[in-house]
């Protein structure tokens, strides 16, 4: 009985590895250009969104700032 239920697991993972292996191959990869395209916009979109809080926090600092002194 033992013996069965760990074959009966290890038929499972075999059956689960063999449909991800056939799921794998129906995925519609991206060309190398989309990929270096994509990683571009990643790129700029990160770096734009850094520099928009960057700015923000100047903003909120040295509004903080000038009511703690003049306040």
């Amino acid at each position: 009985m033992d013996k069965e239920k760990k074959s009966n697991g290890v038929n499972k993972i075999i059956e689960y590895l063999k449909a991800s292996i056939e799921e794998m191959k129906k995925v519609a990869w991206p060309t190398k250009k989309e990929t270096y395209n994509y990683t571009l916009l990643v790129i700029f979109i990160s770096l734009g969104v850094a520099l928009f809080l960057g700015l923000l926090d100047i903003i909120f600092s040295k509004g903080l700032e000038y009511l703690i002194i003049n306040g």
